[in-house]
């Protein structure tokens, strides 16, 4: 595997994220109103952070990565995430 490859496969395997993470800080504001108790990049950090952690637990758990599950984790848990942010929580 050359190294544009491993590049091009490292970038497709977090691109449900990396959606999701521009995705959910949109759709927070529009569901929620324009209150923001954390700004959009500090947002957009921690959706991507959090989604390629799940995304990597998903690899561990079911020993490969795109299952349904994986994705229904992802989408579960950066809602949760966009509900605290939106809240008010900064983290540690």
């Amino acid at each position: 595997m050359t190294l544009l490859q491993l590049f091009f496969h490292l970038l497709n395997f977090m691109l449900p994220a990396l959606a999701m993470a521009v995705c959910m800080p949109l759709a927070g504001r529009w569901l929620m109103g324009r209150r923001r108790a954390v700004n959009g990049r500090r947002r957009f950090g921690w959706h991507l952070l959090v989604g390629v952690v799940v995304l990597l637990a998903g690899v561990l758990l079911q020993g490969h990565d795109g299952t349904m599950a994986t994705y229904a984790a992802l989408v579960l848990v950066a809602g949760s995430l966009e509900w605290l942010l939106q809240r008010g929580w900064q983290g540690a």
